[in-house]
């Protein structure tokens, strides 16, 4: 099987974490061991890179999301690190400026949305303004409940106007994220 059957989510299906191996890693049992395939990967994704920025045709959009300590800027260094970084932008999504809080919650995204022929990586998402204010008690049910169509209607229009859009998830276990937040806490660079 796949790691695209395998992991791809379809639309309309419901995902239950708790069924999810966060610390499933196939038949390799150590980064070294992937080495090979990794490096053959990177090359892959050099020279797709390559194509998409001389066709100025299309452009892609990646958003990786995690709880955090997820591994968010790890992955992103490790794996888009490869790229050509003229080509290539990661967007952060932080809380939002004034300026940003005084637009529309898409704005934001929109705004720093990929060009043809350019890789954009999305920190974080606009999912935020969804996840956050909802957690948080932000703003009412009436207004967050609306994002979920505003947010898929954002994302058809990006794809009409062809953009590729590749979303991540990164899953560690409770227990990994409490490792990793007692190692910030006991590295001062990290704090």
């Amino acid at each position: 099987m796949s790691y695209l059957e395998r992991f791809r989510v379809k639309p309309g299906a419901v995902v239950r974490l708790k069924d999810i191996d966060p610390a499933f890693t196939d038949h390799y049992e150590s980064h070294e061991a992937a080495r090979e395939e990794t490096e053959h990967y990177q090359k892959r994704l050099r020279d797709l890179q390559e194509l998409l920025y001389a066709e100025q045709r299309r452009s892609l959009l990646i958003c990786v999301q995690a709880m955090d300590t997820g591994g968010k800027d790890g992955t992103i260094n490790h794996v888009l690190g490869v790229m050509n970084p003229q080509r290539c932008r990661v967007a952060r999504f932080r809380e939002p400026s004034a300026e940003e809080a005084a637009h529309d919650f898409l704005w934001r995204a929109h705004r720093v949305a990929p060009v043809k022929g350019e890789v954009v990586v999305f920190n974080r998402s606009h999912y935020e303004d969804i996840l956050i204010v909802r957690v948080h008690n932000l703003v009412p049910k009436s207004v967050w409940s609306r994002r979920y169509d505003q947010i898929n209607g954002f994302e058809h229009f990006l794809a009409d106007n062809n953009t590729q859009i590749l979303k991540f998830y990164l899953h560690i276990s409770k227990e990994e994220q409490l490792a990793r937040f007692k190692e910030r806490l006991d590295n001062p660079a990290k704090q």
